[in-house]
């Protein structure tokens, strides 16, 4: 057996693999074993009882976190004219049209969050291929194609984060950094997980909710009781 280093050797000593934590353990122990040289980010894991490759099963949707996400998001918006201007207005980092869809196309894809007035749903369909696999295609649904550029922005700078189940099932969302206080993570976690547990879609049969974790950057996974969830 490998030797554990000291930092896992802290892990090992402090979580216990086995066990079912409530919440407020969970978060408190996570914060407590986010000893890296940055903050942290606090990210939850939830293992849903869904196949995504069939539409009536499918889980995504945005939630604004009331305590914000602790990061300043990067905003890309496709506008024209006036469009335009509001989003530069508004904080968007990039504001483009034909311009940017070639930049994406040569790869830069460094975004959260890409936004689309409908007019410019053309241009930006050429990127499916490209945007799609990464999470990023602007889709009305999500409110990343709307002609209200500007409140679209707002929310995506103001602590909207967006949630989407992979193909294996599972969400990975972040609920803020560790150095929040434990009281603001609670109440992120409290609406990232409502929002998912209300989003059950109506083709998921048997249990919802299988597994759900709370770790951070570089911390282990910490396991949360599912009776604290309510509706999982």
């Amino acid at each position: 057996m490998a030797k554990l280093s000291k930092k896992q050797q802290v892990w090992a000593d402090k979580v216990d693999r086995e066990k079912l934590y409530s919440v407020d353990e969970a978060l408190k122990l996570t914060k407590e074993l986010a000893t890296a040289k940055f903050d942290e980010s606090i990210e939850i894991a939830m293992n849903l009882g869904v196949d995504p490759r069939h539409s009536d099963q499918m889980v995504r949707g945005v939630i604004s976190l009331p305590s914000g996400t602790g990061k300043d998001a990067k905003v890309a918006v496709f506008a024209k004219d006036a469009k335009a201007e509001e989003a530069k207005k508004a904080g968007a980092d990039k504001v483009g049209a034909e311009d940017l869809m070639e930049d994406m196309q040569a790869g830069n894809l460094d975004y959260d969050r890409v936004i689309a007035t409908p007019d410019m749903m053309g241009v930006v369909g050429r990127l499916g291929k490209v945007l799609g696999p990464k999470g990023l295609m602007p889709n009305p649904k999500l409110g990343t194609v709307t002609p209200d550029v500007a409140k679209a922005v707002a929310d995506a700078k103001g602590g909207q984060v967006e949630y989407r189940v992979e193909k294996a099932g599972i969400i990975h969302s972040g609920i803020g950094k560790a150095s929040f206080k434990e009281a603001d993570l609670r109440a992120n976690f409290d609406a990232l997980v409502g929002a998912i547990v209300k989003a059950k879609p109506s083709g998921a049969k048997g249990k919802y909710v299988k597994k759900l974790s709370v770790s951070s950057s570089m911390g282990p996974g910490i396991k949360i009781d599912l009776a604290e969830i309510e509706g999982a």
